[in-house]
């Protein structure tokens, strides 16, 4: 009888043990699925090089849940010229409430990834909450400004409380070394040439350095696979600096097929682009989606 016991309370205890396993397989597969659609797809079934059988122009073929990378009209990047900007000082100047908080860096084969855990603060637009999820680096810039291509382009990822992505990038050109990433510079070397990730301990994203508070605005995609469209992109106009061993270790530690994992331009298809520029008088811009402005030369 005490044998019969002890296999029936063993019994139960495995019961509870699988029922646990599945809630939590249950809960976490939202979750998964959210973080791959923020950061893009996290493996190596695509490809930056042009005319290959994974590359960007076939991104869409590859999948089905893909198929606006290739069907879809509000793409991202975008060449921002001059002459279709509508310069505007009404959507206000960029207000951000970042928090150190421990991170992670990944190597996802496409690209170097810093992801913070919990709660590392938001960035305000339109009245919306967003908060920062990771930030990503392409090389070169995926973004032209009138036709010219910068060395590297980072990607601030965040997320709203109804699912909403905005993304915040910031350009690069060669120059001296940009002080974030010579924090991360050993741990990037670190997990080179394999998919793996590394603690870094606390990280605070208010040492990610801007300049000047003019920024161009307007509703883009993810740039990778599945290229989620109506993603709010904020993109600062100042040109920060960042040292070519940076870039290199960035490079270096990527598969062969994204040592230059930017996305080739997408068409506008008649977006408007706004540029930020506080205490500009001329245009009463209600809201970044109005369509009855001008567009105003400022080259």
């Amino acid at each position: 009888m005490k044998n019969m016991t002890i296999q029936s309370n063993k019994a139960i205890l495995v019961l509870w043990v699988l029922l646990a396993y599945t809630a939590l397989l249950m809960h976490a597969s939202p979750i998964l699925a959210a973080h791959q659609e923020v950061g893009g797809e996290g493996d190596d079934e695509f490809s930056y090089i042009e005319g290959s059988d994974r590359g960007p122009e076939r991104w869409g073929e590859l999948k089905e849940k893909w198929a606006t990378c290739g069907d879809g009209n509000l793409q991202s990047p975008i060449n921002l010229r001059n002459e279709r900007l509508v310069v505007t000082s009404k959507l206000g100047e960029l207000k951000s409430s970042y928090k150190p908080r421990y991170a992670i860096l990944y190597n996802r084969g496409h690209d170097i990834q810093l992801q913070w855990e919990g709660d590392a603060g938001f960035t305000e637009i339109n009245g919306t909450k967003y908060f920062l999820k990771q930030i990503h680096w392409h090389h070169p810039s995926e973004h032209y400004f009138n036709g010219y291509r910068f060395d590297l382009e980072a990607h601030l990822v965040h997320t709203s409380a109804n699912g909403g992505v905005a993304v915040v990038s910031i350009m690069y050109a060669y120059g001296r070394p940009d002080s974030f990433l010579s924090k991360l510079e050993k741990h990037i070397w670190s997990i080179a040439e394999e998919k793996t990730q590394e603690d870094v301990g606390v990280i605070d994203p208010n040492d990610i350095k801007v300049g000047g508070k003019r920024y161009y605005r307007y509703v883009g995609s993810l740039t990778t696979p599945p290229c989620t469209e109506g993603v709010i992109w904020t993109i600062y106009r100042s040109i920060m600096s960042v040292s070519r061993d940076q870039v290199k270790a960035l490079t270096c530690a990527v598969e062969e097929d994204a040592k230059k994992n930017a996305r080739p331009l997408q068409p506008l298809n008649n977006r408007k682009v706004y540029l930020y520029c506080p205490g500009y008088p001329g245009l009463n811009t209600e809201s970044m989606f109005d369509s009855g402005s001008d567009s105003i030369d400022v080259s």
